[in-house]
């Protein structure tokens, strides 16, 4: 790659619609937006945020499935200097409420609903004051709602209506934004139980995006389908970004469905896509799945080196890559090279993005080890976060003085400078793609009055790769069901984070403490595979 020039995520759009205004920039269900259109509607809903008092440095938050709309206000905000907050579509109330108040949201874009759920409602337990005046005392900085649907509450507006208002205002849609801005705040599990806002700056992002997408081979004119949640930097860097940079075209779904995603990969003529261990089984699972002729010639995938194995023998991806990553590096950390060995490629091995420095350290000691010892990644340079919002004690215990990035994350690296991620050093384990911290299941489930302690792990899962397993002690004289402690979470977490296992002890003794009266995980899941006869998914 040609040197990189520092930009804004405005440039990157401009640059391509000049270049080119009649090609197909995003596909997503019926809508279809050519790049010279996308910059129209990203004027237009820019012009609108303006009039509704947005300017450089607010925050504005997006509640959505992958829709067209979502991708035109994530550009939108970007060009008047605004940071989008993502909201994941699967949290419950509590959740929505957490992640609107911490990051200081002004203007929340929603959906009405999305795969039958209603936000609207939820959006009223929280904020009672959507159907009367805003803002709310328990939300005191959201001062909009702009709507997508028909449930449009008093206090809220149609998206029809502030594109209207833009048109009569007129007012000046560019300020005076730089690469350095925070782009997007992408919240976070992580080891406590209060999810953390990622500050991802426009260079961080897009420099991330332009590597990625020449690692994968993605080219001007090529059709990446990606169904990567636009709520995660994998649907936002290195999908929506990653095709932006080199001129390619989006095409994506609003919520992932492996029948969908194979008629638009085999209709639509995808060069790429993109995926992990879950998606990727799900698509290979399908009984149909020869019925869908594939023109794939690569993409990526965080996946194991059988799954991998698989992409490239049944879909024909010969040039998938090898991907590892987190929120506070862009995301991502290494993606191999289209053209590199593919061996070494299905296991795993990938190359450290230019410019980035990392290394393989004893998590114990600091130490720095050779090539083919297991250690903690930690990475420094461009792509790393600009830190926490609103949490300086977390920040400076993930980024230490001389600026490296802690990833809580195994790996090694071997002689010729790759990297293979192995496992990951904190508790945090994922659901189907979802990062999921015990701690903040754990947090909910010591809400129900008959629990008096709780430690969840992850368990091994066909489908989702891992699950949710909790082990509880109850208070005394009390008892509970496991079934009764797995349909009260249901309604006071996402899905992804409600236990699926559940059992009642009386002591974690027997099981392992540490010395200061900890629970060893590591224990407590090696006995959870025998006490729900899950050994043989490990």
């Amino acid at each position: 790659m040609a040197q990189w020039h520092a930009q804004t995520l405005a440039d990157a759009l401009t640059r391509s619609a000049e270049l080119l205004p009649a090609q197909e920039a995003l596909v997503i269900g019926d809508a279809r937006l050519t790049y010279g259109e996308l910059s129209t509607r990203v004027d237009e809903t820019a012009r609108g945020l303006r009039v509704l008092g947005i300017r450089r440095g607010d925050h504005v938050a997006v509640c959505m499935g992958n829709t067209v709309e979502w991708a035109v206000f994530f550009y939108a905000a970007a060009s008047i200097g605004a940071v989008t907050v993502p909201v994941n579509t699967r949290f419950k109330p509590d959740e929505l409420a957490y992640c609107l108040k911490q990051a200081d949201v002004k203007v929340l874009f929603v959906a009405d609903r999305f795969l039958k759920i209603d936000f609207i409602g939820m959006l009223r337990q929280v904020c009672p004051g959507i159907d009367h005046a805003l803002p709310d005392p328990a939300l005191p900085k959201l001062e909009n709602v702009v709507v997508l649907g028909s449930d449009v509450p008093k206090a809220a507006i149609r998206l029809a209506e502030m594109l209207a208002l833009g048109e009569i205002h007129d007012e000046p849609v560019f300020d005076d934004v730089t690469p350095g801005d925070v782009l997007l705040m992408q919240f976070t599990s992580g080891t406590t139980s209060y999810p953390k806002g990622v500050m991802l700056t426009h260079d961080n992002m897009l420099r991330n995006a332009a590597y990625v997408a020449e690692r994968f081979d993605l080219k001007q004119g090529d059709r990446y389908y990606s169904a990567r949640p636009f709520y995660h930097v994998a649907g936002t860097t290195l999908s929506l970004l990653a095709a932006l940079t080199v001129g390619a075209c989006l095409l994506s779904s609003e919520s992932f469905d492996p029948g969908v995603a194979l008629r638009i990969m085999s209709d639509e003529s995808c060069t790429h896509t993109s995926g992990n261990d879950t998606m990727f089984l799900m698509l290979l699972g399908r009984p149909d799945f020869d019925q869908y002729p594939l023109k794939l010639r690569g993409g990526w995938a965080s996946a194991g080196a059988e799954v991998s194995r698989k992409i490239v023998g049944r879909m024909g991806m010969t040039g998938l890559c090898q991907a590892y990553g987190l929120s506070e590096a862009s995301p991502n950390v290494c993606m191999s090279w289209h053209d590199d060995d593919l061996e070494k490629r299905i296991d795993g091995w990938a190359h450290v993005l230019e410019g980035l420095d990392v290394s393989i350290s004893d998590p114990e000691t600091g130490k720095e080890l050779p090539p083919g010892a297991t250690g903690e990644i930690v990475l420094r340079g461009w792509s790393v976060m600009k830190g926490y919002y609103k949490m300086p004690e977390q920040t400076a215990r993930a980024i230490d003085r001389d600026g490296w990035l802690h990833t809580g994350d195994y790996g090694v690296m071997d002689e010729d400078g790759r990297l293979r991620f192995v496992s990951r050093i904190k508790d945090v384990f994922r659901v189907g793609g979802e990062n999921v911290a015990p701690a903040e299941v754990e947090d909910v489930l010591h809400r129900h009055p008959k629990v008096k302690q709780a430690q969840v792990i992850g368990v091994p899962d066909t489908r989702l790769i891992e699950v949710p397993a909790a082990y509880l002690i109850l208070k005394e004289g009390e008892h509970a069901t496991s079934d009764e402690i797995i349909e009260w979470s249901r309604t006071r977490m996402a899905n992804f984070r409600v236990p699926r296992y559940v059992k009642i002890v009386d002591t974690f003794e027997n099981i392992g403490m540490t010395g200061s009266a900890k629970v060893q995980k590591n224990k407590l899941r090696a006995q959870a595979l025998i006490d729900f006869g899950l050994e043989t998914k490990t």
